[in-house]
């Protein structure tokens, strides 16, 4: 396959201009729907970042352990980073790690961090109303993801964070989570649930307060209490996760953070592709290139003259012509959504990937032979 094609109309990349773009790149975040190729993608940005001698983890979000697959890592991954055997060009000094985002997990070393004791610590972890919440409150996860993200960039082990986003509309929840954290502290719910801790009141004596008395009427008892006794062993660490909030807010709009958006030439997965780009947009954030999954291949123009003898030949190559112009042609929009962004093109291939030597294959499409080898 070839990605130079200066009369393309949508304006092919030429090789190299994938690689430009992920120049300086210290976080880069694959976004799009599913079943277009994006776990396969970061995998694949992650072995080539790794080949030029960066140190690069790879940390996915989405459960389905499709990393792992893509990795060919039978044992699955974990919330701890795991490092990959490479075949490395000489000299190469780069790594590839890869993990996967453990919610509760994630939420537990957060606790950790930011208690100001030990003991502290153990007093929400142990508490019943944060086990239930701790993987499950709507929202946890997509905080959690911009925290592991934050900790993971923060990690000396690593050069680069490459992140594999869920194949849901929801995949850039992330990007708000942390400022919606920050807002719920300063939110007068979160204050009255305080309340019994800056007046120095036992947990006991909460059902006292008439609004948290009505809460416990509706949630229950104990569950009001768990829940109180959560905020005053919360006690002070508002300022940390604040603070934590806000730095991963300014990480991922620095200029060391980009995206990638995944796609196909199909009209669903193009609508998914756009509305993830409006989604950037609204976040005065751009798209760093363009990735085309799954797209049919274009032909140079054959010398062999058409005969009655190829007839069946030049028809399929008719076919197959036809095919690309109408897939250039519906990915037109999104091109120009996402302009100046490169666009990258990767042809179907004859099979899923599952191994590092089929990562390997889309990396060389992407990226272009190595130096000396043609």
């Amino acid at each position: 396959m070839s990605t130079t094609a200066p009369d393309s109309p949508t304006g092919r990349a030429d090789l190299g201009d994938l690689a430009a773009a992920l120049a300086g790149a210290q976080v880069v975040v694959c976004c799009g729907s599913g079943g277009v190729g994006k776990t396969t993608t970061a995998a694949v940005l992650g072995l080539e970042l790794a080949r030029r001698g960066q140190r690069v983890v790879v940390v996915t979000i989405d459960p389905a352990k499709r990393l792992a697959d893509a990795l060919g890592l039978t044992g699955g991954l974990t919330n701890e980073p795991a490092r990959l055997d490479l075949d490395l060009p000489p000299g190469s000094r780069g790594e590839l790690w890869a993990t996967m985002l453990d919610t509760a997990a994630t939420f537990d070393g957060l606790v950790r961090a930011n208690a100001p004791t030990a003991e502290q610590a153990e007093r929400i972890l142990s508490n019943r109303f944060y086990r239930n919440i701790a993987g499950a409150l709507s929202g946890t996860q997509e905080y959690m993801a911009a925290e592991r993200l934050h900790a993971l960039h923060r990690d000396d082990r690593f050069d680069v964070v490459v992140v594999d986003t869920p194949p849901t509309r929801n995949a850039l929840d992330f990007l708000e989570a942390p400022g919606t954290l920050a807002r719920f502290l300063d939110h007068p719910l979160f204050k009255l649930l305080m309340m019994p801790t800056r007046r120095g009141m036992k947990v006991l004596n909460v059902a006292a307060q008439p609004v948290l008395r009505t809460i416990g009427k509706v949630v229950g008892g104990d569950v009001l209490a768990d829940a109180i006794a959560f905020f005053q062993a919360f006690d002070g660490m508002e300022t940390g996760f604040r603070d934590r909030a806000d730095a991963v807010m300014t990480l991922l709009r620095s200029d060391v953070t980009r995206f990638v958006l995944v796609a196909a030439p199909q009209r669903d997965t193009i609508d998914e592709a756009r509305y993830f780009a409006s989604r950037l947009a609204s976040s005065s954030l751009s798209v760093a290139a363009l990735v085309v999954n799954r797209s049919t291949p274009t032909f140079g123009t054959p010398t062999v003259a058409r005969t009655w003898a190829n007839a069946a030949l030049w028809a399929n190559l008719d076919e197959l012509v036809a095919t690309s112009e109408a897939e250039h042609a519906q990915l037109g929009d999104l091109v120009r959504d996402v302009d100046p962004a490169p666009v990258c093109w990767v042809p179907m291939l004859s099979s899923d990937v599952h191994d590092q030597s089929g990562l390997d294959e889309i990396r060389r499409l992407l990226f272009g032979p190595e130096p000396g080898n043609g």
